[in-house]
């Protein structure tokens, strides 16, 4: 039996912690690179986060039925160890704080953020098993550069390579994060776009357009790349190479290969940063 501190660490669990955290961390981090002040980059870094927890624990909350099902012990809601109606709750009370948090940064940069959630959700309930499984990532993170760059003063706009290459990061996040776990996914009746093409094309557009990304953002910017640009460039092409031969191995390998994904976020997450440095 656990206590109330265990009881509120699987609530955290089925909020996703580690992606909430890290889109989170961008949001700010892309924020004060675009020469946010410190307690605007707080509020759109307050909305990001409520937003990412709403988002994990409405997708926990829609496949509990099916966790259970396939004996998802690692799920807190299919084994038990919290409530459904606890997770419900706490869903739609970060969705209001969502709400308010974006649209107390102002009306365009408000919107622009809550259709990026509102497109999260829509994989949850509705697009995750189907073709366009795709999308809502596209939408989402495309978005994201977007409503951080008009919380700046003036209601900047976002240039059309910087919202590309947020669409690109997460198209290609989403065929690659499935690789590792196609077959497991296949069996308890997910059927995205990954899961249709196969392992081995999954992986392989997952690499491409990541690869992609690095590539407009290196070359998005007016001028030629620099160092640092030519420097992910060259880490990318291997990378890249990396995370398309995780679909030609067994699953144990597929996930030793999937290093080559780490690799690609990581560089086009720095240069997104960059870029947005760059505008402020």
């Amino acid at each position: 039996m656990g206590g109330p501190v265990s009881y509120a660490g699987n609530l955290l669990r089925c909020a996703h912690p580690g992606p909430a955290l890290g889109v989170t961390v961008v949001g700010f981090l892309l924020a004060v690179a675009a020469d946010l002040e410190l307690p605007r980059a707080l509020l759109v870094a307050s909305a990001v986060a409520t937003g990412q927890l709403s988002i994990g624990w409405s997708n926990d909350w829609r496949d509990r039925d099916r966790d259970r099902r396939s004996g998802r012990t690692d799920k807190p809601l299919a084994s038990g160890a919290v409530s459904a109606r606890v997770v419900g709750s706490a869903t739609l009370l970060a969705a209001i704080a969502c709400v308010v948090l974006s649209l107390a940064i102002g009306v365009v940069p408000g919107v622009l953020h809550l259709t990026a959630v509102a497109a999260a959700w829509a994989y949850n309930f509705w697009l995750k098993a189907t073709v366009a499984s795709v999308l809502p990532y596209a939408v989402a993170f495309g978005l994201l550069p977007a409503f951080v760059i008009a919380a700046g003063p003036g209601l900047p706009i976002a240039p059309y390579w910087l919202v590309l290459s947020g669409a690109l990061l997460g198209s290609g996040a989403h065929f690659a994060n499935v690789v590792p776990d196609l077959d497991q996914d296949l069996a308890t009746g997910v059927r995205g776009l990954p899961h249709r093409i196969g392992v081995g094309p999954a992986a392989a557009t997952g690499a491409a357009l990541l690869l992609a990304a690095t590539v407009v953002l290196a070359f998005g910017r007016p001028g030629p790349p620099g160092v640092i640009g030519w420097l992910a460039l060259s880490l990318a092409v291997p990378a890249a190479a990396l995370a398309a031969a995780a679909g030609l191995g067994r699953p144990e390998l597929r996930r030793k290969a999937f290093a080559g994904v780490i690799v690609l976020a990581a560089l086009d997450t720095g240069l997104l940063v960059l870029a947005g440095a760059s505008l402020g």
